[in-house]
């Protein structure tokens, strides 16, 4: 009898101590878990303009020369300006563009969207390599810039 009194007090410790263990991954969950405010939140639009090639400020126009084989993300700064820059590297083929889907204001950045898009298949797709890259002209606000 005495052998059986002491397996069940094992079991028993051992029920404690896996309902504490429990109760506690449970605490940790419940209040491990909190809404944390992730900045993502849009604030506002951003105004922009893109900007074509011949009104690229030089410099900028060099900095894009030297990296559009390979997709790049890039901002410049003038003394009026801020540009965000979206490069795709090169492509097989003409037809490309690029869309902006998004460009807006949180409280911890900018987050600026773009894709690429292929050519038209109902139209002449030119053989020659092509850079797709966008351009945009914003006001500067001091946050960093998300490319997505």
């Amino acid at each position: 009898m005495r052998k059986g009194n002491k397996m069940k007090n094992r079991i028993e410790k051992y029920r404690i101590m896996l309902s504490i263990f429990i109760l506690a991954c449970l605490c940790l969950c419940l209040f491990g878990c909190k809404k944390e405010d992730t900045g993502r939140e849009k604030i506002r639009d951003i105004e922009f303009t893109v900007v074509s090639g011949e009104d690229t400020p030089e410099e900028l126009a060099v900095l894009i020369d030297e990296r559009k084989q390979n997709e790049f993300k890039l901002t410049y700064k003038t003394e009026d300006a801020f540009y965000v820059i979206r490069g795709y590297g090169v492509q097989t083929t003409g037809g490309y563009s690029v869309a902006i889907n998004e460009c807006y204001l949180t409280s911890n950045a900018i987050y600026f969207k773009t894709n690429l898009i292929g050519p038209d298949k109902t139209q002449e797709i030119p053989e020659a390599q092509s850079y797709p890259y966008v351009i945009i002209k914003m006001e500067y606000l001091d946050k960093t810039i998300v490319f997505q």
